[in-house]
């Protein structure tokens, strides 16, 4: 009888643990310091004003221009990331990345009631303005720190005080490092994982990828300079005492090489000519980046089968050096092949998702993971009946920002698509 009682209790108070589980908030992550705190502006030079972009316009005017287009300036007004903002409850979180600065957010961070850094103590912050809220990243965001702007040139004569970065991508890594070890926490990548995607393959050199993948590679990369798929070639992540990720080496990381490409102008009007970067950042909202991360191929192969045709479609990740897609896990590659008749009628398709599944409730766990690697190709193969009515094959790739399923789920009225092609090639069988 006793033992009878025990397990009833037990089993009443796992069914309660799961519940809770279920409902409860999910801690994803854990706050790096750096990312924890709002940017402390209360040392601006009066020079630099209230440190709107429109402000830095002044001086900055083509940097300015490009970083109108970006998402970084919409990181605070993406209809996207406000629907999935109040989704989630609003939580505070996600105002450490989306308005870093202190006067960008509402409330002033006095402290935490968790080690994870969820749970926030805030008060009124009298200083808030909403203005400079909506402009998301700002040029301050990634340029100001302890009273001095910063930048890769140390001395420009600027009305303004520079402090010099030995590297830019120190400035990547405030936001885009996600992280922390938690005892419900499963996965291989944190759900926004590209910092340790990079470190998961960066090891990997070409001249040391098995001969059979290689052979894969090779007609993939005719177009290829394959001295430049090597940049990254150090373990970049380690593992902070408290759980924290750390970058020691963000030099390779190649965040800036690839995301702000190189570009000779002035920093101001009029001045010196220097080397700069683009400040575009593309990414996954972008075709052209997404298509640069690529290598395609599609044809027919050798059938030993007299009665059908095989034609393959092989791609494989040679342009990015993180995960083929990466971010949030709702975005994912959609590879789709076709038989077609000779009205462009569908009589056979196949498609596959590239995508990560992660298992968000009771416990944070990788069901399965379809993406693309760096360097590691996949090919996918469709047969045409030789007596058939197919007139054509077609292989289709799509890239996608959200799941239909989810975009429903949230409520979210898209005004602008949700995906696009990135590939599309018919090949006529006669």
């Amino acid at each position: 009888m006793r033992t009878k009682t025990i397990v009833i209790g037990l089993s009443i108070a796992l069914v309660i643990f799961l519940g809770w589980r279920l409902i409860r908030p999910m801690n994803v992550f854990v706050l790096n310091e750096q990312a924890a705190w709002p940017v402390d502006t209360s040392e601006v030079p009066a020079v630099l004003g209230g440190l709107s972009a429109k402000e830095c316009a002044a001086c900055h005017q083509d940097f300015y221009n490009e970083w109108q287009t970006t998402i970084h300036s919409q990181a605070w007004t993406d209809p996207y990331f406000q629907t999935d903002w109040q989704f989630d409850s609003k939580q505070h979180v996600c105002r450490a990345c989306h308005t870093p600065l202190d006067r960008q957010q509402p409330h002033t961070v006095l402290g935490y009631r968790d080690k994870d850094k969820w749970d926030p103590i805030l008060e009124d912050n009298p200083n808030f303005d909403m203005s400079l809220q909506h402009e998301g990243v700002t040029c301050a965001a990634c340029h100001y720190r302890d009273g001095k702007i910063v930048g890769v040139y140390g001395n420009t004569n600027a009305p303004h005080p520079v402090k010099k970065l030995d590297d830019p991508n120190q400035v990547c890594v405030r936001c885009h490092v996600a992280g922390g070890d938690k005892w419900d926490n499963f996965v291989r990548f944190p759900p926004c994982g590209t910092v340790a995607e990079v470190d998961a393959t960066s090891d990997i050199q070409i001249s040391e990828i098995d001969s059979n993948i290689l052979d894969s590679l090779k007609p993939l990369l005719l177009d290829k300079d394959i001295s430049k798929q090597n940049e990254i070639g150090k373990r970049v992540v380690t593992r902070g005492s408290t759980g924290e990720t750390v970058v020691p080496d963000t030099a390779s990381l190649g965040c800036v090489q690839c995301h702000m490409p190189v570009v000779k102008r002035a920093l101001v009007k009029d001045g010196k000519i220097r080397k700069t970067r683009h400040h575009y950042w593309r990414g996954g909202h972008d075709p052209q980046m997404v298509k640069k991360s690529l290598s395609i191929k599609f044809y027919e192969r050798v059938s030993s089968k007299n009665n059908k045709r095989i034609f393959s479609l092989t791609l494989a990740n040679t342009g990015a050096g993180h995960y083929a897609p990466t971010g949030t896990p709702d975005r994912y590659f959609l590879v789709t092949l076709r038989i077609l008749d000779k009205d462009k009628n569908v009589i056979t398709e196949d498609a596959n998702k590239l995508i990560r599944t992660v298992m968000w409730r009771p416990f944070i766990i990788d069901l399965k993971d379809t993406r693309l690697p760096r360097w590691q190709p996949r090919t996918y193969n469709i047969e045409v009946p030789t007596n058939s009515h197919a007139y054509s094959v077609e292989a289709v790739i799509s890239y996608h920002l959200l799941d239909e399923n989810r975009r429903k789920r949230i409520n979210y009225n898209n005004k602008s698509p949700i995906f696009y092609d990135v590939f599309q090639q018919e090949i006529e069988l006669n």
